[in-house]
């Protein structure tokens, strides 16, 4: 739903666009951190001013209470108001010090009680003899200690909730990472499809037409115009090839059966003067009368061949039915009798299935065996057998035809399967073939979902392998 809304106007506009689609999670991530790593410095920044403002004030109020502690002393000693004056000051700047590190949440317990102290040592009629000052600045010095106790938790408390901050912040990146790099991927991949749902759509209209197909798949309405003008190229070779398919098959059609009415006169003609219904003929008329028979022959049998394979080409779909192989051997090898005796073969058949039959098209299949029989008869080494295998897998079903004879040359081997094409070897019915006997094999292998290869089998110089898809048994 959401490739149909978007609008490609071109290619350099989706690979653009697809990039920076990438990206986005990026920049947030990038945003995200930067957005972490300014409250981290604030709060360090926080911090750090509280542990130096609080370990200040501690060591002035230390400082403090130390003159504190003197002047007492000293005014118990030798009372006068210099000194009572001078220790009030004192004491009124350490309230106001500590009135100041009493606001950074210390315990105010320990503030109230330091506070108490320090009015009781401002008391000086209290103090008459030597054990009530000391006890005096005994608890003073306790409040001291306590307060410093306090400051100490103070200070630990910021240091742990830094840490658990920094923690948490850490554990945020690791996820917001985790989570927006997997957001970047499906991004990614769905940049990704978008370019590449257009380019396989050229490579589906590509194979239709390398495979003949007449249905192509439907046209674009939203792809990058460059694509959109090479599926519009496409689409009109694919209309061009068309044409031109129907004007070779017409032609074809039109050729094969034009040419058998004067072949039909030819061989009557022939006919007649074998017979000697036209007179006796002479050695020399003989021999040109046999060339001609041989010429008639095989230009019969090359508008047989032309009339099979265009057949063949105007075949959309195979029909696919129950065959019994063996019958099918039977007839193919009863149909080719003659020339098998002419050159005293013998076929060997060989069926290794589960079942004695299978599924395919019969007319299709038939051809294949036909054509691959006729190759080895006409190629194969006179006095020899020739073996057929069928077999089957999970998934294909294997035909192999194999006889002696001249094994097939690399250079023959890359062009033997293109009609007209013809191998070096010579045939033993010193026919010229018209080459579409095997291009008529690998055609029907297509057909039906395989392919046919020359394979190296022990016990044969020649061996042709049909690949089938298997079907299930109807």
């Amino acid at each position: 739903m959401l490739e149909s809304e978007l609008k490609i106007r071109s290619l350099r506009q989706l690979i653009l666009g697809s990039f920076l689609l990438a990206l986005i999670p990026l920049f947030v991530l990038l945003w995200l951190s930067q957005s972490d790593i300014a409250k981290l410095r604030a709060y360090t920044e926080k911090n750090t001013d509280f542990f130096v403002n609080t370990s200040g004030s501690m060591q002035t109020l230390g400082r403090i209470a130390l003159d504190i502690e003197r002047l007492t002393l000293q005014h118990f000693v030798l009372p006068n108001d210099t000194l009572k004056q001078l220790n009030d000051q004192t004491i009124s700047l350490f309230k106001e010090r500590l009135a100041i590190l009493c606001m950074h949440n210390i315990d105010s317990y320990a503030c109230a009680s330091l506070i108490e102290q320090l009015d009781q040592l401002g008391n000086y009629s209290h103090m008459s003899e030597r054990s009530i000052v000391d006890a005096q600045l005994a608890s003073f010095k306790s409040a001291m200690e306590t307060l410093r106790g306090d400051v100490d938790k103070q200070i630990d408390q910021a240091v742990i909730e830094q840490q658990m901050s920094m923690s948490y912040m850490q554990k945020r990146q690791a996820w917001l990472t985790a989570v927006l790099t997997f957001v970047s991927l499906l991004l990614i991949l769905f940049a990704a499809q978008l370019i590449v749902k257009p380019v396989k759509k050229l490579k589906d209209i590509i194979q239709a037409i390398a495979n003949n197909d007449n249905r192509l798949p439907a046209k674009s309405s939203n792809s990058p115009k460059e694509l959109l003008t090479v599926e519009r190229d496409l689409y009109n070779l694919h209309n061009r090839i068309q044409q031109l398919e129907k004007v070779r098959m017409a032609l074809l059609r039109h050729a094969s059966h034009e040419l058998k009415t004067p072949l039909a006169s030819m061989k009557e003609g022939c006919a007649l003067l074998s017979d000697h219904a036209l007179g006796d003929l002479n050695s020399a008329q003989t021999e040109v009368l046999g060339l001609v028979n041989k010429s008639t022959e095989r230009l019969e049998t090359l508008i047989i061949k032309l009339l099979d394979y265009n057949s063949l080409l105007q075949q959309a779909e195979p029909v696919y039915v129950q065959i019994d192989v063996s019958q099918v051997f039977d007839e193919a090898i009863r149909d080719n009798r003659l020339a098998l005796s002419q050159s005293n073969r013998v076929v060997d058949i060989d069926i290794q299935l589960s079942e004695s039959s299978i599924v395919s098209d019969a007319e299709l299949f038939r051809r294949i065996i036909d054509n691959l029989l006729s190759n080895a008869i006409a190629h194969g080494r006179e006095n020899t057998p020739i073996k057929i295998t069928i077999s089957q897998n999970n998934h294909n079903t294997f035909l192999e035809v194999s006889n002696q004879g001249s094994p097939i040359s690399e250079d023959d081997r890359a062009t033997i399967f293109e009609p007209f094409k013809r191998g070096h070897s010579e045939r033993n019915d010193r026919v010229i073939g018209a080459g579409l006997g095997l291009s008529i094999v690998s055609d029907c292998a297509s057909l039906l979902g395989g392919d046919v290869t020359i394979m190296e089998v022990e016990g044969a110089d020649v061996c042709f392998r049909v690949k089938l898809k298997r079907r299930e048994n109807l």
